[in-house]
């Protein structure tokens, strides 16, 4: 017999949706029987389980708004770990450190947790350096294991198809399981939060029968080895001068050093490289700017007076260029090129049908309270947003206006914010 323990009591009702679904391997998922006469009730939803959405569900168990229900295809730390797990972090170990600290939720997790761990782990590293990509995942991994049924957290394995808001009933959420054949299945809910993610996006080029690579393998050292063939002659043009960029930069020079001898890179930039700096008390180009140990990379190999003599000057070319003539550019360069790879950005993935009384909804995000509004700025009730597709907005001491992007961010912006979320 399977005993759960339930620490709030509005969220009893709920649980036993999920008591079929719990094992070791698998996520905690909610079981609908279609034989319920009443839609199951939940004081929000959450959809994506990257680190933005373990951060909005810590932050909601925080203030109390529980019973909730959660719902990701893979409950795997999001992008984090489907695709960045080799990619060296730009972020000090304390920051990962001071997100798994953020609220009461996620310290009881690290508390309870078999040891050692992930939190552990990072525990043990130096401070005040960066680490992996990887090691930051199994936090986030972890942190999501934690928020189980006890803790008031349902798990529900598919997506949120969609969603729409009534004054009657708040929202009701239309959900697609992806284990199961009986069709979609129906909840109502007081909050609906978006944590969908953000993926590389690319822009139009006037060159055809040139091959894109995505950003996300051209950061995968072992997946853009594959992906290239050893033995032939080939040209990858990379463009953009971001942390995405110098990365892809610095992977397609280790080939090339290595195994791709035949190998050879054009980098297309707009603009010098940006370094983050530290300043009294804060951070210049905190977000836009390069770090750690790409940061050193860029300054020892690619700047203007040690590009000529660096060994990555083999295999690469710099491609200056400005807005304006950004498009003659390519069409002078990029027909020399095999590949090509465009850093230059990413945007929210797709949404979910939204509705509001039988309407479909066009938002707006507002930056400053995580909330949402319609196209003519009405307030659209009970909606909002978290994570690398909805980040606060910052400005520095300067003047700077940035997107805060970040574990640590994402923590610091929703403790201000979520205890101000309301239907």
């Amino acid at each position: 017999m399977l005993l759960i323990r339930t620490p709030h009591p509005r969220a009893a009702r709920t649980f036993f949706l999920a008591v079929n679904a719990i094992s070791s391997s698998r996520p905690q998922c909610s079981r609908f029987s279609s034989q319920q006469k009443q839609t199951p009730r939940y004081r929000a939803v959450v959809i994506g389980a990257g680190p933005g959405g373990i951060c909005a569900v810590g932050n909601l168990l925080e203030q109390k708004k529980s019973p909730i229900l959660w719902v990701d295809h893979l409950f795997q730390g999001g992008r984090l770990n489907q695709y960045y797990r080799e990619v060296p972090s730009n972020t000090k170990v304390k920051r990962f450190i001071d997100y798994a600290e953020g609220v009461q939720p996620f310290r009881d997790v690290v508390k309870e947790a078999e040891k050692p761990n992930a939190y552990t782990h990072l525990k043990g590293l130096d401070q005040e350096d960066t680490c992996h990509i990887a090691q930051a995942a199994d936090l986030c991994i972890m942190l999501t294991k934690g928020l189980g049924l006890e803790r008031g957290v349902a798990k529900q394995v598919g997506n949120v198809s969609k969603a729409s808001w009534s004054e009657a009933n708040n929202w009701t959420v239309e959900i697609n399981p992806d284990q199961t054949s009986s069709g979609p299945i129906s909840i109502s809910s007081d909050l609906l939060i978006l944590c969908n993610g953000a993926a590389p996006t690319t822009g139009p080029l006037p060159v055809k029968n040139i091959q894109e690579i995505g950003l996300d393998p051209a950061l995968k050292p072992s997946l853009i080895a594959e992906i290239l063939p050893a033995d032939k002659d080939l040209t990858v043009g990379v463009i953009g001068a971001s942390h995405s960029a110098i990365l892809v930069l610095r992977n397609l020079y280790d080939l090339a050093s290595t195994s791709h001898p035949k190998l050879r890179i054009k980098w297309f930039t707009r603009h010098p490289l940006r370094y983050a700096e530290e300043k009294d008390g804060w951070i210049l180009r905190d977000n836009t700017g390069l770090k750690g140990a790409v940061a050193t990379w860029a300054k020892e190999n690619l700047e203007e007076d040690v590009l000529p003599s660096s060994d990555v000057s083999r295999f690469l070319e710099k491609v200056s260029t400005t807005k304006e003539k950004e498009q003659e550019t390519y069409l002078a360069h990029l027909p020399s090129c095999t590949h090509v790879v465009q850093a230059i950005g990413f945007r929210h993935n797709e949404l979910p049908v939204l509705e509001r009384e039988g309407g479909k909804l066009e938002l707006v995000y507002d930056h400053e309270t995580g909330g949402f509004g319609d196209k003519e700025g009405k307030r659209v009730r009970g909606l909002y947003g978290a994570g690398i597709a909805w980040p606060e907005r910052v400005t520095d001491p300067e003047g700077n206006v940035e997107m805060a992007v970040g574990l640590a961010k994402f923590m610091k912006y929703l403790k201000k914010i979520v205890p101000e979320w309301r239907a």
